[in-house]
C-alpha cells in the first residue's frame, strides 16, 4: 500500500490562512465594485431613463440580496458543505455524485467547465480595463487599450515561472484593497446614512417589477456575484473555515463600497457627473487620492486575473485526470503544492483575452459580454448540489425549497443576461459552446471506442504465455515486459495485449506485468494491489490514485517492484549470467498500445464524425507514455487495430 497524503493548504483556521484566502479566493468578486453600479446606471441612461432615487436604492438593494442569497447562502454555506474530501468546484462535485451511477451528471459538469473557461477570457480584460480607466479622470484623452494589453501580456508571461514569490503579496494587497474600498464607502455613508433604506428588499422588488424595463437590470446586478464559482473552486486551497471567516470581512467591505457609492450618487446627482463615463467607484475618491486608488485597484485586478487563470489550469487538470479531456503538458513551476502551469491553456486564454480587449476596448462594453456564461455555470452547479442533497438527505421540503428558490433566481439572472447576447454576450456563449462540444465529442468518441475494446479471460492464455517464455527460438524482447492494461481485474486482459504479445510480433519475456491505472473519485491518495497470475512469471497490478494526484506511474511501479523484491516475490537482478555476476539490475520495458480504428470498418456518419473528432483532439494531446511518466528511451508504442462496426464485406472470387 502507498499513500500520497496531501496537505490541503491552510485548512485550519488561522490569521495567516485568512490572509492567504483573501489573496486566492476573493479577487474576482472583490473587484466587482469598480464597475457594477456604473453598469446599472449606464443601462438606465442608455434606456433614456434618468438616475433616480428608486433606481439607485433598488440597484444597491438587488446587490445586497444577491450577495446574501447567492454568494453567502448558496456558495459560502451550502456549496462549501458539498466538498469532496476538502476539494470544491464543478469537477470535485461531479466526482462526488458520479459514483451514484447517474449518467446525466456529466452534462452539467462539462457545461459548467466550458462556461467557467469562457469566463477566463473576459475577467482579466474587464477587471484590468475598469481599473486603468480611472486614469481618464486625471487624463481625459488617455488611451487605455495599450496599457491593458501590456499588463495582460505580463500576467500571462509570468505564469510559467509560478507565483510563489509574488503570491506572498496577494493576501496583503487584497487586505489593503478591501480596507480601502470599505473605508471610502463608509465615509460616504457617514454623510448620507439614509442609503441603508436599501436593505429593505421592497426596493429590489420595486426596481425589478415596477421600474420601466427593471427586470433587465438583473444582468448588471449579476456582475456583483460572478466570483462565486471561483470561491467554491478554491475550497481545496484554503479550507471552508478560512473562506467563511474571511468572507465576513469581504462582504462587509463590499457592502460598504456599494452603499457608499450609492450614497454619493444620491447626493451628487444634479448633472455634474455623466454616470456612463464616470464610475462612482472613482468618483468617491478625493482627487489627490486617485493615483493611489488606481494603483491599488490595478494591483487587485491583476491578482483577480491571476487567480482566475490559475483556476482554469486547475479545472483543465482535473478534467484530464477524470478522463474528460485529452492529456496536455502540465508543468509544476514551483515546489508549492497545487501550483500548476499548462502552456497550451495559458496561451489559448491569452489570445482570447487580447481578442476581448481589441473587440470591446472599454470595460462598459465588456460588461455586455460578461455574466451570461457564468449564469449558466451557476445553474449547472445548482443542479449538481441539488442532486447531492437529494442523495444524502432524500427528498425533503428543505431540498425542494432550495431547488425552487435558486433555480428561480438563477433563471431570472439568465433571462436578464440573455439581453446581452447581441451586445457582446455572443462572444462568451460562442467560446463556451466550442469548449463544451469539443469535450462532449471527445467523451462520446472515447465511449464508442471503449465499448468495443474487447477483453478475454487470461486463464485461456496461460499455457501460451509459458510456452512463449520457454521458446528460445524467439529473441527475447525484454526480461520484464510491462503492459498498460484497460482491464481492471486479474481474470481478464485486453485482447489488444494478447494481439501484441502473440500476433503483432511475438514478444518473449521472462516476466510479464499488466498494469491497470484507476482514477478514483477521491481527490488525493494512492494505493495498489498485486495479483500473482503465474508465480515469478506474470503479475497483474492495479494502481489507484485520486484525480488530483500527479501521474507518475513509472515511479510508483518502481516502488512496487522494490517492495515485491523485499518480500521475495521477484528477483530484480539481471537474468543474464554475465550481467548477474556483476550485480546488474534486470531490465524493464514498457509497452503502450494505441488503438486505431480498423480500415475495414463500415461506420454510420455519426460514428465516423465521432471517431474523427476524437482522433483530432487526441492528436493534440500529450502522448500516453509522457502522461504516465514513463521513460521514453525504454518504452515501445504500438498501434493496434480495433473494430467498432461490422467489417465491410466484399464479394470476390478466384478465377483460375
Amino acid at each position: 500500500y502507498m499513500a500520497d497524503k496531501h496537505d490541503h493548504g491552510l485548512h485550519k483556521l488561522s490569521a495567516a490562512g485568512v490572509l492567504i484566502t483573501l489573496g486566492i479566493v476573493f479577487g474576482d468578486i472583490g473587484t466587482s465594485p469598480i464597475y457594477v453600479l456604473k453598469a446599472i446606471m449606464g443601462m438606465a441612461i442608455d434606456g433614456d431613463h434618468s438616475v433616480t432615487r428608486e433606481l439607485v436604492l433598488g440597484g444597491v438593494s438587488c446587490v445586497f440580496w444577491t450577495l446574501t442569497l447567492v454568494t453567502t447562502f448558496k456558495y459560502v454555506y451550502l456549496a462549501l458543505n458539498a466538498d469532496n474530501n476538502g476539494e470544491g468546484g464543478i469537477f470535485a462535485l461531479y466526482a462526488l455524485v458520479r459514483r451514484y451511477k447517474a449518467k446525466w451528471t456529466i452534462i452539467p459538469a462539462l457545461v459548467g467547465c466550458a462556461a467557467l473557461m469562457a469566463d477566463g477570457f473576459i475577467t482579466p480584460p474587464i477587471s484590468i480595463s475598469s481599473a486603468i480607466e480611472g486614469l481618464t479622470i486625471l487624463y481625459p484623452n488617455f488611451e487605455t487599450v495599450p496599457v491593458v494589453i501590456v499588463i495582460i501580456t505580463m500576467i500571462f508571461l509570468i505564469q510559467q515561472f509560478g507565483t510563489n514569490l509574488v503570491g506572498k503579496m496577494f493576501g496583503p494587497v487584497m487586505l489593503i484593497w478591501f480596507l480601502m474600498i470599505g473605508t471610502l464607502g463608509a465615509i460616504q455613508i457617514y454623510h448620507s446614512p439614509g442609503v441603508f433604506a436599501a436593505l429593505n428588499p421592497m426596493y429590489a422588488f420595486n426596481l425589478i417589477v415596477h421600474y420601466p424595463g427593471g427586470f433587465w437590470f438583473l444582468g448588471a446586478v449579476f456582475l456583483c456575484t460572478t466570483g462565486g464559482e471561483a470561491l467554491y473552486s478554491d475550497l481545496g486551497h484554503c479550507g471552508k473555515k478560512n473562506i467563511r471567516v474571511s468572507w465576513g470581512l469581504v462582504k462587509i467591505c463590499l457592502l460598504l463600497s456599494y452603499f457608499g457609492q450609492a450614497a454619493f450618487v444620491l447626493t451628487h446627482n444634479s448633472g455634474e457627473y455623466d454616470w456612463r463615463e464616470t464610475a462612482p467607484f472613482y468618483a468617491i475618491m478625493p482627487r489627490s487620492f486617485l493615483p493611489i486608488g488606481i494603483a491599488v485597484a490595478t494591483g487587485a485586478t491583476i491578482i483577480a486575473s491571476q487567480a482566475l487563470i490559475s483556476g482554469c489550469f486547475t479545472l483543465v487538470n482535473e478534467a484530464m485526470k477524470l478522463k474528460l479531456w485529452s492529456n496536455m503538458r502540465v508543468i509544476y513551476p514551483t515546489e508549492k503544492q497545487g501550483q500548476i502551469y499548462i502552456p497550451s491553456i495559458n496561451w489559448f486564454l491569452y489570445l482570447g483575452c487580447i481578442a476581448v480587449v481589441l473587440i470591446f476596448r472599454e470595460s462598459s462594453k465588456m460588461e455586455a459580454a460578461y455574466g451570461l456564461a457564468i449564469t449558466i455555470d451557476m445553474l449547472m452547479t445548482t443542479s449538481l448540489i441539488a442532486y447531492y442533497m437529494y442523495i444524502k438527505r432524500k427528498p425533503t421540503p428543505v431540498i425542494w425549497t432550495f431547488v425552487a428558490v435558486f433555480v428561480a433566481i438563477e433563471i431570472a439572472f439568465l433571462m436578464a443576461n440573455m439581453m446581452k447576447f447581441t451586445h457582446g454576450g455572443w462572444f462568451a456563449v460562442l467560446i463556451a459552446s466550442i469548449l463544451f462540444f469539443a469535450m462532449y465529442l471527445f467523451n462520446e468518441g472515447k465511449k464508442l471506442r471503449r465499448k468495443h475494446i474487447e477483453f478475454v479471460e487470461i486463464k485461456d492464455y496461460l499455457d501460451d504465455l509459458q510456452d512463449l517464455q520457454n521458446d528460445t527460438s524467439i529473441p527475447k524482447e525484454a526480461t520484464n515486459l510491462v503492459y498498460m492494461s484497460n482491464a481492471n481485474d486479474k481474470k481478464h486482459i485486453d485482447s489488444n495485449i494478447i494481439y501484441s504479445i502473440f500476433r503483432k510480433k511475438p514478444k518473449r519475456a521472462d516476466t510479464y506485468w499488466f498494469v491497470h491505472v484507476d482514477i478514483t473519485s477521491e481527490p488525493y491518495g494512492a494505493n495498489y494491489t498485486v495479483d500473482t497470475i503465474i508465480p515469478r512469471k506474470c503479475f497483474f497490478i492495479r494502481l489507484k490514485f485520486g484525480f488530483k494526484v500527479e501521474h507518475k506511474v513509472q515511479v510508483m511501479f518502481t516502488k512496487i517492484v522494490e517492495d515485491m523484491e523485499k518480500k521475495g516475490e521477484i528477483d530484480l537482478l539481471s537474468h543474464y549470467p554475465s550481467l548477474r555476476k556483476h550485480g546488474y539490475p534486470a531490465d524493464f520495458k514498457f509497452v503502450v498500445l494505441n488503438s486505431k480504428v480498423s480500415v475495414d470498418n463500415h461506420l454510420n456518419p455519426w460514428d465516423q464524425f465521432l471517431v474523427k473528432s476524437y482522433n483530432m483532439i487526441k492528436s493534440l494531446s500529450l502522448p500516453t507514455e509522457i502522461d504516465f511518466g514513463l521513460d521514453r528511451t525504454n518504452c515501445r508504442v504500438e498501434n493496434i487495430p480495433i473494430r467498432i462496426a461490422q467489417t465491410t464485406h466484399i464479394n470476390i472470387e478466384r478465377i483460375d
